[in-house]
């Protein structure tokens, strides 16, 4: 089938890393089918009114355009569904259109469903349609995700946390849960060349405030203090200056580093070099890196929050309380003087090349595809 990817986040010049959950979805379906990807986004600093970029990106034609952005919503809109439709006359005609994230943006699936008659799926990743968030979410959002999902065939929420969410929202769409995926030829399990003694703990993200990376470096630093050989290594694409000052302010360099932005390759390496992965967000609608330390073997700590709450299973990983950095301290405790017991190393891996790896996942949207169709 002929499969067009759209999204209301998807990476670009302007934000790299955003939206790459999307992209590893869309390189999944084309292992089985012809997949286009068409992105549209706003520049302030450009002159041009559009910018094309179209080329090939890991074997998929990926075309996004840029449009002069403005401070005027509306203007801003019509623009981005003027590059939509540009863009569009440029693409194959797909059979099914793959829209991602109830945005506004995503009135243009509808669009082509009510002009072109191509039916679409939606996947949903949004943490502002979790129920935890429902009241914070403005009216206008929360009735465009309404009728945008009333137009789609299937919607595909990527956790049952946010399953219910949308079905609380009052999203009556046919749902099934697919989740977001794992490359498995690059998160393998590595065969550990350190024989220390210290235990090594990882932490990737965004490093924004709800995923509390202060907080896992004070358990950290509180562990060594009380004579644990324990160390961190933490980062992502945030804000580091500030968790270089915390680190260097309790003299605790020699064991936590810091590090930027880095490479899909670079994390997997990371995993694999490291005991356990940590997570201490405050809410997720997944957590992909969950799944990623799994494919690699490891071990998860993590917040029973969202979606995250669903893949911190026996044997897998182990969960604590949001905002409880007693616990956190107290299980990290337990792991260092082995009182967790967890699956081996292989056992962890096969959860996920079973249920999330690419081929996996490609055959869960080909079904949803065919039924659409």
């Amino acid at each position: 089938m002929k499969i067009l990817f759209i999204s209301s986040w998807f990476p670009n010049k302007l934000e790299p890393t955003n939206g790459n959950f999307v992209q590893r979805h869309a390189e999944a379906v084309s292992l089985l089918h012809d997949v286009e990807i068409l992105h549209v986004i706003g520049d302030f600093n450009q002159k041009e009114v559009f910018v094309f970029d179209d080329k090939l990106v890991n074997g998929i034609r990926t075309q996004i355009i840029y449009y002069k952005n403005s401070k005027n919503p509306v203007q801003n809109f019509l623009r981005r569904m003027k590059a939509y439709k540009i863009g569009f006359s440029k693409m194959q005609k797909p059979d099914v259109v793959h829209a991602n994230v109830l945005h506004n943006n995503m009135l243009f699936a509808v669009y082509l469903k009510k002009k072109l008659g191509i039916p679409f799926v939606l996947t949903e990743h949004w943490t502002a349609l979790q129920q935890d968030n429902l009241s914070k979410t403005s009216g206008n959002i929360k009735r465009i995700a309404k009728y945008i999902a009333k137009n789609a065939g299937y919607i595909l929420p990527v956790s049952n946390n946010l399953k219910e969410s949308l079905e609380i929202l009052g999203i009556k769409t046919p749902m099934k849960v697919i989740s977001n995926v794992v490359d498995t030829e690059l998160f393998d399990i590595k065969p550990s060349m350190d024989s220390s003694e210290t235990v090594k703990f990882l932490h990737v993200s965004s490093l924004i405030p709800r995923k509390r990376p202060q907080d896992i470096i004070k358990t950290i630093h509180s562990l060594h203090q009380n004579g644990y050989s324990v160390s961190l290594e933490i980062g992502g694409d945030g804000d580091t200056d500030s968790l270089r000052n915390l680190v260097k302010s309790i003299n605790a360099e020699s064991y936590i580093k810091i590090f930027d932005e880095i490479s899909y390759k670079e994390v997997a390496e990371k995993m694999q070099n490291s005991d356990y992965f940590i997570l201490f967000s405050e809410n997720e609608t997944q957590g992909c890196v969950i799944l990623e330390s799994y494919a690699c073997g490891k071990p998860v700590i993590s917040t029973r929050v969202g979606g995250a709450a669903e893949f911190i299973l026996d044997g897998l990983g182990i969960g604590v309380e949001k905002n409880n950095i007693d616990q956190l301290y107290a299980t990290l405790e337990k792991i260092y003087k082995k009182e967790c017991s967890f699956n081996e190393n292989t056992k962890i891996r096969e959860f996920i090349t079973e249920n999330y790896s690419r081929e996996a996942i490609a055959r869960q949207f080909t079904e949803i595809y065919q039924k659409v169709i």
